[in-house]
């Protein structure tokens, strides 16, 4: 089941976060996410999914401004990000879907991945929704002592 997110679920969606971020390099990011900051990104004002199987949260998606500035309100990023042994069980497409079919419902004309060119499975899973590959940034990402190329998708909606 696809959902919005509540409070209730800032602790699942950051242990799922936190796993990528300790273990991979699907995020640069280097610090861990805390329960409070999940929680308030759930509070904010960008949409949070998750998916949820026999009530447990199995993933998340959300997107928020591509860009600051009101030229960009009509554009945004996502993250989608599922919990260890979930993949392949169709819940990052149910995710997308969802998050795609939101955007459009509120105006969004594009909807842009920063996948890490280490994350090929990301890359192709961005490509069998409908992404084109735009631009890949040469070493803008830098994780584990070494400098990661950046591949930016786009889906028009």
């Amino acid at each position: 089941m696809i959902r919005p997110a509540t409070s209730a679920d800032a602790d699942a969606i950051a242990a799922i976060w936190n796993h990528y971020i300790r273990t991979t390099t699907v995020t640069f990011l280097p610090d861990e996410k805390t329960q409070a900051e999940v929680a308030a990104l759930i509070a904010g004002p960008d949409p949070v999914l998750v998916a949820e199987v026999a009530g447990r949260v199995s993933g998340f998606a959300r997107y928020f401004p591509f860009r600051a500035g009101r030229g960009y309100v009509h554009t945004v990023e996502h993250t989608v990000l599922l919990a260890p042994g979930a993949e392949g069980a169709g819940q990052g497409r149910a995710l997308m879907t969802s998050l795609v079919d939101h955007a459009r419902a509120h105006a969004k004309h594009s909807i842009w991945a920063g996948v890490s060119a280490e994350n090929e499975a990301g890359v192709a899973f961005h490509g069998r929704l409908g992404f084109v590959t735009v631009a890949r940034l040469p070493e803008v990402g830098f994780k584990f002592g070494r400098w990661i190329d950046l591949v930016l998708m786009q889906k028009m909606l």
